[in-house]
């Protein structure tokens, strides 16, 4: 019988992006940052409806249970269907069993209106008592008056604002413009090009810095709070500790497993309750980050979410793992002819 640790927390996830494996190619091969955008994601979430989200979001949250990942805090954007898709989102991991911290990503990309819609969906939200923060997509997309207005809403109800910062040059100047905005309860995303500290907690995102060729954030050099978290690709957060930890020391040889196990326990501090979740692993050394750092293929065996065991050798308790698959498969193919 492996150690049991608490559960793991992706810090930062698109849980919309799990129906985009093996989707078409863009039109034209994007060779920066803003054009991965424009041609790949800007088109993917235009296209999504309320099955699609749904769906996604139950494929995410099962292959992150699976993971041994009990809580997954979520940054979504889906222009063509706003209005009551966090629920969808919260009511799909609720019902795999993961614990989930819900944000639309407001954005100017779509007109005052967009803008204007993505606000009232995450006020809508967490008026009603749904766990979340108020989403932000990213400075460069958004004006000085919705950033204002993201602020303002945060700050009267109690969260913070999940934001993209700085992750590509085209917007190296979002510390300037948020530093007056911006509070310690704020989770900012990447801040790989960012020219100034924000006092926040950094979400890192190793793997999709690599992916997106943004280059490296530094996280041992940020001042406050580090979590890791995946950008969407996937929820297996020993995998992400690895990558993390091999890009730290790829920068600086003396960085340490134990730092990098560091970004994975502060998690918890986003989600209190996944520290009390419980997951045993098939791996006698999944308490230590040196051993963990250099063992792969360490899986969730059985996982405990408040009391209640949601994974049982490997399998999920609540849904059916092959319906989930199928169904998102169908979802995707639909997702795929309107790309």
């Amino acid at each position: 019988m492996g150690d049991s640790t608490g559960g793991m927390v992706c810090g930062h996830h698109h849980l919309y992006s799990a129906l985009a494996r093996g989707m078409p190619a863009p039109p034209v091969t994007p060779t920066t940052f803003l054009e991965i955008l424009k041609q790949v994601w800007w088109r993917l979430d235009v296209a999504l409806d309320a099955e699609m989200i749904r769906w996604s979001a139950m494929l995410g949250a099962l292959e992150a249970l699976e993971s041994g990942t009990t809580a997954i805090v979520d940054h979504h954007e889906s222009p063509n269907a706003i209005e009551g898709s966090l629920d969808v989102i919260a009511a799909a991991c609720s019902e795999v069993g993961v614990r989930a911290v819900c944000a639309y990503g407001v954005t100017d990309r779509h007109g005052p209106e967009g803008a204007r819609l993505g606000l009232e969906e995450n006020e809508r939200f967490l008026r009603a008592g749904g766990r979340g923060m108020v989403g932000v997509h990213a400075a460069f997309t958004c004006s000085d008056d919705t950033l204002d207005r993201a602020a303002g809403l945060a700050a009267d109800l109690g969260v913070g604002v999940h934001i993209h910062v700085a992750e590509g040059d085209v917007d190296a100047g979002a510390g300037d413009r948020l530093a007056p905005l911006v509070r310690s309860d704020w989770l900012v995303v990447h801040a790989v090009h960012l020219a100034r500290p924000l006092p926040a907690t950094l979400a890192h995102n190793p793997r999709s810095n690599m992916n997106n060729g943004v280059g490296y954030a530094r996280p041992r050099s940020w001042g406050g709070p580090v979590v890791l978290g995946t950008d969407g690709i996937g929820g297996d957060m020993l995998e992400e500790f690895r990558l993390g930890y091999a890009r730290a020391r790829e920068e600086d040889v003396t960085a340490t497993p134990a730092e990098a196990w560091g970004w994975v326990r502060a998690g918890w501090d986003l989600v209190p309750e996944a520290a009390r979740d419980r997951v045993r692993w098939s791996y006698d050394g999944a308490d230590d980050p040196w051993r963990l750092a250099f063992t792969p293929g360490v899986r969730a065996l059985d996982v405990w979410v408040a009391g209640e065991q949601v994974l049982a050798g490997g399998r999920a308790t609540r849904v059916d793992p092959e319906e989930v698959r199928a169904r998102a498969a169908e979802q995707a193919r639909r997702l795929f002819a309107r790309l």
